[in-house]
């Protein structure tokens, strides 16, 4: 069986709680083992916090332009992408690698790049907007059953 959700949000702090909550219960759910499921929580914090910041400028309206979380379980791995419609990569604010923990900015990056086993960091291609995207292998409580194709 696989699990899978999207969400488009505001570009405001409260939406990163929204998102990480949301994770947190699905792998629950799912059986994933509880460090697993915090060190994804964490990564994708982080990302939402990077969309949220550097993602967009505000509407003509006022209100903040979105940006939109996907989740993927399936089988033995979990994917998170966060994409957003900023100036991207390379744009005003935002430094193409993750640089260290040390650095001024970019450490939500390293962080990220620190709890997935594997991240792509990268513009939308042909049109405006930063994808983060990161995999990890998925472990198991001891009491649960994993996610079986059925």
């Amino acid at each position: 069986m696989s699990i899978w959700w999207s969400l488009h949000l505001r570009r405001e702090a409260a939406s990163v709680p929204l998102a990480r909550r949301l994770l947190l219960g699905t792998m629950e759910s799912a059986g994933v083992d509880p460090d697993v499921s915090y060190d994804l929580s964490i990564a994708l914090s982080e990302a939402c916090a990077n969309a949220v910041e550097h993602g967009g400028d505000t509407a003509l309206d006022g209100g903040s332009q979105a940006y939109r979380v996907t989740a993927y379980l399936d089988g033995e791995t979990c994917r998170i992408e966060v994409a957003d419609s900023g100036p991207g990569f390379g744009g005003t604010g935002r430094g193409s690698r993750p640089m260290s923990m040390e650095a001024e900015s970019g450490r939500g990056l390293y962080l990220i790049q620190e709890l997935a086993d594997h991240v792509h960091i990268g513009n939308k291609p042909g049109q405006g907007g930063a994808v983060v995207s990161f995999d990890k292998i998925l472990k198991w409580r001891k009491d649960a059953s994993p996610l079986l194709a059925v």
